[in-house]
């Protein structure tokens, strides 16, 4: 117990002397640009082969991203998620936590394990996480302003974001991403 404490501790002070939280970037709309290629760490993985390409390993077909960058855009992400899964989206489904700064990079170990603790073994493959140089380079794309909405992206099977929102779950909002990923859906099936 006093082990854990004493890393706790560690670890606040290493988050907090190397930027941790880092500056936020203006949020902004990304609709039509091509999603930067990342390479993501499923939950599950057990081996540097494990890792994801994103966009490349969703070729030919729609991608939904819910892209979290601080722990308490997890609400907001499982409001998207079961919207997502009970509106019977076509897609791809991952979870992104996307932790910028030196300090989340150096405590990964520690915050991906909190994750499995929290998550369903069953469901780890579907949570990616990214730190450092990667999670910036999502940010980039985003924004980060309002950290705990998360970033939803729709990005079709060529890896160009057709839809974006960072305002927070609606259903309202669920439906115009139905609506969109089916008519990605179609173009994708008439191109077969």
């Amino acid at each position: 117990m006093l082990f854990r404490s004493v890393l706790l501790v560690a670890v606040v002070l290493v988050l907090g002397l190397s930027g941790g939280c880092s500056s936020p970037i203006p949020n902004r709309n990304p609709v039509g640009e091509p999603f930067p290629s990342i390479v993501a760490e499923p939950l599950d993985a057990e081996s540097d082969e494990d890792r994801i390409r994103i966009p490349e390993d969703f070729a030919g077909k729609p991608l939904l991203l819910l892209v979290g960058y601080v722990q308490d855009t997890q609400f907001d992400i499982d409001r998207w998620l079961f919207g997502a899964l009970d509106a019977d989206l076509a897609v791809e489904l991952r979870e992104i936590p996307a932790a910028r700064g030196m300090g989340a990079r150096l405590a990964s170990g520690f915050i991906d394990g909190g994750m499995r603790r929290g998550i369903p073994k069953a469901e780890w493959g579907a949570v990616a996480t990214t730190y450092g140089a990667t999670a910036e380079t999502i940010a980039e794309v985003t924004g980060t302003e309002r950290p705990r909405n998360a970033r939803v992206l729709l990005i079709d099977g060529s890896g160009v974001i057709r839809w974006f929102h960072d305002q927070g779950f609606s259903a309202g909002t669920l439906i115009a991403l139905r609506e969109r990923s089916e008519e990605h859906t179609s173009e994708l099936q008439s191109l077969e």
